[in-house]
């Protein structure tokens, strides 16, 4: 079961016996992750469940039927009934979508463990969303164990959200297990498992999946085009893109759109082809948009190219002058933004939060010092240019080395059996010098540490990490 245990905003401090469990309402971060569906679509899906549930009345998840007068209850009644169930225990008056678009997925799982309530086809989609946006990984996996013992369990629609879950949630090799299982499967299916390995950083296992696609004669669209070119980016193949590029134009007759072209200016941006991708973007049959100048700025940024980097910036901002304030700065910062920074480790089947320059247990802190020292030894240099407040080198340096991913890793190794995979949830941008930082940790203390920041999957492991230091 995870939980999200919360810590104060910096200025208070709450000692580790008096964090409460579960979803802070006001968490900006959390509620920015856990947006509930449209009510339009609820009503769809509503009306589908309602269908499918009476088609098997032998089974023990169908939904009980509602009382006369719960046609007309208003929300507040509603909730009130929610209430007396969590005193009384009864399993007529639980209302499971509500709890679902409160974000109360843990409380959702427990009444459903203890037989107190059963999912219906909708409930099933609301838990698989929240497990996604929320990127609760333990959660996910009972709502699939609830799953696979419901009268849904070959639904193919059902499936595919279940791999799209674990891709989101950094666990390719669960979404691969949900696909081979799969009885059913359509163009989607292959999508989401070719998505998932690209996501978490594996563009050749894409590839081949994309190659088992079209050998089981499903035919690609344009969607999976955009896809294997990603793929091809993550994995650095240049010629298999341009190839698949031209597949996609000549022996499927698919007309290139700008999602097209951002994959193949990537292909070959991402191998360092910064030239030959300067020429393909001068040769596209249309005008380059701003976000093509922005895919080569940050291409030319990654590669130390400085003088394509202006060029690139002077091109975009003709096109946008409102990025002239982005662009003042060179190194774009998650610091700069009026945005908390937070991090969640999920460990021991609990997700703990943690946030920049918050004091934490003493046992942290210094496994956190031995740390760092331990990595400057390895060749760790501190990048202080990703520290913008107007302070002394040493002073720069310790900020850095606070960072709340940091932090949260330290914990993690402190509060869990070695060798176990540690999984940073982190709302911000993951920053260049954490970045390497992490690279030289995953080394060090021998374990895959995987960090998901607003943007992808870090897989860190061995020293290296899946993004190919591109992100």
């Amino acid at each position: 079961m995870a939980s999200l245990a919360y810590v104060p905003p910096p200025g208070s401090y709450a000692p580790s016996s008096h964090i409460k469990s579960g979803i802070p309402p006001k968490s900006p971060f959390f509620l920015a992750l856990a947006t509930p569906s449209s009510s339009s679509s609820t009503t769809n899906t509503n009306k589908l469940s309602r269908r499918r549930n009476g088609s098997d009345t032998r089974s023990p998840y169908k939904v009980p039927p509602l009382r006369s007068n719960e046609h007309n209850l208003n929300g507040d009644q509603r909730k009130q009934q929610n209430d007396n169930v969590i005193s009384t225990g009864s399993p007529l008056n639980v209302d499971l979508m509500r709890l679902c678009e409160e974000g109360k997925l843990d409380q959702v799982l427990d009444f459903m463990g203890q037989g107190a309530a059963a999912a219906d086809y909708a409930v099933f989609l609301a838990l698989l969303n929240l497990c996604e946006n929320t990127k609760a990984l333990e959660s996910g996996k009972r709502v699939h164990e609830f799953l696979r013992r419901s009268p849904f369990r070959g639904d193919m629609e059902l499936n595919n959200r279940l791999m799209r879950m674990y891709g989101r949630c950094g666990s390719v090799n669960d979404a691969r297990r949900v696909f081979d299982k799969m009885r059913d499967r359509d163009i989607s299916s292959w999508h989401l498992l070719i998505d998932g390995y690209t996501v978490n950083g594996l563009g050749d296992d894409g590839l081949l999946c994309f190659k088992k696609m079209k050998k089981g004669g499903i035919r690609p669209n344009g969607e999976s085009f955009a896809l294997v070119l990603a793929a091809c980016a993550r994995a650095e193949a240049v010629e298999e893109g341009l190839m698949q590029f031209e597949s996609m134009k000549n022996e499927y007759g698919i007309v290139p759109s700008m999602e097209h072209y951002l994959g193949v200016i990537n292909i070959l941006g991402n191998a360092g082809h910064l030239n030959e991708a300067k020429e393909f973007i001068e040769k596209m049959p249309f005008e380059p948009t701003v976000e093509v100048w922005e895919a080569l700025r940050n291409l030319a940024r990654n590669h130390g190219d400085l003088d394509l980097e202006d060029h690139a910036e002077e091109l975009l901002l003709d096109l946008d002058p409102s990025k002239a304030k982005a662009i003042s700065n060179k190194l774009p910062l998650s610091s700069r933004k009026r945005q908390s920074e937070v991090n969640m480790l999920e460990a021991k089947n609990k997700v703990s939060e943690y946030r920049h320059n918050i004091t934490y247990r003493e046992e942290a802190s210094g496994k956190l010092k031995g740390l760092s020292g331990q990595i400057r030894v390895a060749g760790y240099v501190p990048d202080t240019r990703y520290v913008l407040h107007d302070i002394d080198e040493e002073a720069k340096e310790k900020a850095l080395q606070y960072h709340s991913e940091r932090l949260a890793i330290a914990y993690g190794l402190i509060s869990t059996p070695p060798r176990t995979t540690l999984r940073i949830i982190k709302n911000l941008r993951i920053c260049g010098d954490c970045h390497n930082a992490i690279k030289i940790m995953s080394k060090i203390v021998g374990r895959e540490l995987i960090v998901r920041d607003n943007k992808r999957f870090h897989h860190f492991k061995d020293g290296e990490c899946s993004c190919g230091d591109y992100w």
